[in-house]
């Protein structure tokens, strides 16, 4: 598979004494080099003479260095971790690190899933990078190199000190019993930082493929970062609030000198990014990818904000081999929007379908969730009617509603919430509505919203039991299963998933500063509930 890469990029001839790692993507080799974030990294390491990278997936790896001395981990979906230990064990690197001696690789981490909330991971990870690589990757080099002849505990020491490097076995979190809430969170020794705080690159030239494959998953497709972060910031997204502030790539040394450099190895284009059409210059990237010289262009658009969509953009895209664009709408309840901070009214998502199709588009695809804080079955019955009235405006535009359950997220302002256990009824109800009138509902699994929030609201104690569920299956189930076998050494499952969390406590993340502090996000929610009561009477 390596075979058929066509690069985009140059890797170095590694120096003579060049620093052996190994770079892992916890999954299939068609899944992980589809992943932007990954391809970068995996550059960035390769550009640089001082290492000597190796790739690894589950399926494939280049020739691997007998003796790494860096093992790192690019991590963007949770359940990957099952993956991450079986490598370890094949390597014979011993599953956590508080067992590993000075013979064993640094295991570090990075991606979306880690610098949200590495907690749960923590015992099993020396490093974890927290935020951007462009910042995080030259001074890990660097400060590695520093220490490359040190023990193990001198080079952890050593490198906590670097910005955005986050060594969890130096940091002690304590518990009012082995059952309760975090008591408090601190560094073993005055010489660690209190905290460590995520690492924000705030450039204008942001990421585009190093690498492409027709073995990716997406195939033969370049991509390029058009946004990063989203202005909108609703209230429960950590795609928002996590990558905070919203940056734009510059058109002009970023955007177009990378578009078309990906499009002499391939015609298939990716534009990337959670708010890609509020780009303050997309009416010109349009115009520039209109180009005669770029008709045969397959392009594709990541989900764009609902009230951008015109009939000049559905053209564009149908002339590009598009049939569908997709929204997020999240529900079609005005009230429940403004709760959340959707900047967005049934009446905009109604003008995209009609622009939509007279732009010649044949499909729409939504995203909708179930579960908000604040909703009731009255909001539920709202998305129904918008999705009749989306038929009526719009006939002959086929239209999907993908739906999941809330689940509540680190570093947003909906952190405190739990699942609602009446988001699956509302599932159901979505589903026994909307089929029969030919809308293309496809719910998310609930249960895996149970999973996702036990994970993404978990503390270190889940590490022991994560082990557990590796060996049961990854169901619901036996979740339950590995938590009752641990009564009694940490919270039931219904304490990370479904509870609403009290507003002074510890938080299994309040030593990994964000973007905003928790006042900040205190008021951001308060906004949100006040809104919600205000609108309801």
């Amino acid at each position: 598979m390596f075979s058929a890469e066509r690069l985009l990029f140059q890797p170095v001839i590694p120096a003579a004494n060049a620093i052996p790692v190994i770079f892992a993507f916890p999954n299939e080799y068609s899944v992980g080099i589809t992943s932007l974030g990954y391809q970068v990294v995996w550059a960035t390491l390769a550009s640089h003479p001082a290492l000597n990278v190796s790739r690894l997936f589950t399926d494939q790896s280049e020739p691997l260095p007998a003796h790494p001395e860096l093992f790192g981990f690019s991590v963007s979906w949770e359940l990957d971790y099952v993956n991450i230990l079986g490598l370890l064990e094949r390597f014979e690197i011993p599953l956590r690190a508080s067992d590993r001696q000075d013979s064993h690789p640094l295991i570090f981490g990075g991606g979306p899933v880690l610098t949200a909330n590495p907690e749960p991971f923590a015992d099993f990870f020396d490093i974890v990078l927290l935020g951007d690589g462009e910042l995080l990757l030259p001074e890990l080099i660097t400060a590695y190199q520093a220490v490359r002849g040190a023990s193990r505990i001198e080079k952890l020491r050593h490198l906590a000190q670097v910005p955005g490097i986050y060594v969890p076995s130096l940091y002690h979190v304590s518990y009012d019993v082995p059952d309760g809430a975090i008591a408090i969170i601190e560094p073993i020794d005055a010489s660690i930082p209190t905290q460590v705080e995520k690492q924000t690159y705030r450039g204008n030239v942001l990421s585009a493929s190093t690498v492409v494959t027709e073995h990716a998953a997406w195939e033969n497709i370049f991509m390029v970062e058009v946004v990063r972060s989203c202005p909108e910031m609703c209230r429960f997204c950590l795609a928002s609030y996590l990558t905070l502030p919203f940056r734009t790539a510059s058109l002009e040394q970023s955007l177009i000198p990378a578009i078309e450099k990906g499009l002499t190895v391939t015609r298939r284009l990716g534009l990337l990014g959670a708010s890609v059409t509020q780009h303050p210059e997309f009416e010109t990237l349009l115009n520039y990818l209109d180009q005669p010289k770029y008709d045969d262009v397959r392009l594709s658009i990541a989900s764009v904000r609902t009230n951008t969509v015109t009939e000049k953009l559905a053209r564009t895209l149908v002339k590009h081999d598009t049939r569908s664009i997709t929204i997020a709408v999240e529900s079609g309840s005005d009230r429940l929007r403004r709760v959340i901070n959707k900047k967005l009214t049934t009446a905009e998502v109604i003008e995209a379908a009609v622009q939509a199709k007279a732009g010649g588009l044949s499909a729409m695809k939504l995203y909708g969730m179930a579960g908000i804080p604040d909703e009731t079955p009255e909001d539920m019955e709202a998305t129904v009617q918008m999705m009749q009235d989306l038929k009526k405006a719009a006939p002959g535009l086929r239209l999907s509603l993908g739906c999941s359950t809330f689940v509540p997220k680190a570093h947003t302002p909906f952190q405190w919430f739990g699942v609602n256990p009446e988001a699956e009824k509302r599932l159901k109800y979505l589903q026994k509505h909307l089929r029969p009138i030919g809308v293309d509902f496809r719910p998310e699994s609930y249960n895996w919203s149970v999973i996702q929030a036990l994970i993404s609201r978990g503390d270190r104690r889940l590490a022991p039991l994560l082990e557990k569920v590796r060996h049961y299956g990854d169901t619901l189930g036996s979740y339950r299963r590995a938590f009752k076998e641990m009564r009694g050494q940490l919270p039931p499952l219904e304490y990370y998933v479904h509870e609403s969390w009290v507003l002074d406590q510890v938080l299994p993340w309040d030593h990994l500063r964000g973007p905003l502090p928790k006042t900040t996000l205190l008021k951001h929610r308060a906004d949100a509930l006040k809104q919600g009561q205000a609108i309801a009477v």
